[in-house]
C-alpha cells in the first residue's frame, strides 16, 4: 500500500471524535516526508500474546547507566525468523504494520524512545533510527505551521 493510501487509512480509522481525524489529516506531511526516507511501505513489528510490540532495552557500551528503549522493525519475515531462532520467546509473532501507522503510534508509546528501522533484508547493520522526542518536535512544528492565526485563542500569552 503506497503512503497516501496509508494515510487515507489512519484517517479513515481515526476515532470520529471531531479531533482525531484533524489531527491526522495536519501531521500526515511529516509522518510522510519521514517515511519516505525509509525503503518499505510496511514493516513487521515483533508483538507479545497480548498484542504489545516488543520493547528492547539498549544500554551503552561505555556508559551503562544509559539506556533507551526501542522497537524493531523488521524489512521481512525472514529477518523475523531469523531473530526468532536467535533465543528470543517462542510466543512472539510478527506482524505487518504500514511503516505510517508504525511512525503514528510511535508518538503515542511514551515508554519507546525510538523505532529502528531494519532496511536490508537479511542484515543488521544498516538501520535507521527514528527518535520519538525528533518526530514529536516536527509534528509541533507542522501544527503550528497549519494553523491559521483564527484559530489561535486571544488569550494565549
Amino acid at each position: 500500500m503506497d503512503l497516501p493510501a496509508q494515510i487515507q487509512l489512519l484517517i479513515d480509522h481515526a476515532p470520529h471524535d471531531g479531533i482525531t481525524p484533524q489531527l491526522v489529516t495536519a501531521i500526515a506531511p511529516v509522518l510522510n516526508a519521514i517515511a519516505q526516507k525509509l525503503r518499505h511501505y510496511q514493516y513487521y513489528i515483533l508483538q507479545n500474546t497480548d498484542s504489545d510490540w516488543v520493547l528492547t532495552t539498549l544500554s551503552n557500551r561505555t556508559n551503562p547507566g544509559l539506556e533507551k528503549q526501542v522497537i524493531y522493525a523488521f524489512p521481512s519475515l525472514q529477518d523475523v525468523t531469523l531473530t526468532l531462532s536467535a533465543g528470543l520467546d517462542p510466543q512472539i509473532t510478527a506482524t505487518a504494520i504500514p511503516v505510517t501507522h508504525i511512525l503514528f503510534q510511535l508518538v503515542a508509546l511514551e515508554p519507546v524512545d525510538s523505532i529502528v528501522f531494519f532496511e536490508t533484508p537479511g542484515q543488521t547493520t544498516n538501520a535507521v533510527e527514528i527518535r520519538r522526542v525528533d518526530m514529536e518536535k516536527q509534528i509541533q512544528q507542522q501544527l503550528q505551521r497549519s494553523r491559521s492565526p483564527g484559530q489561535i485563542p486571544p488569550n494565549m500569552a
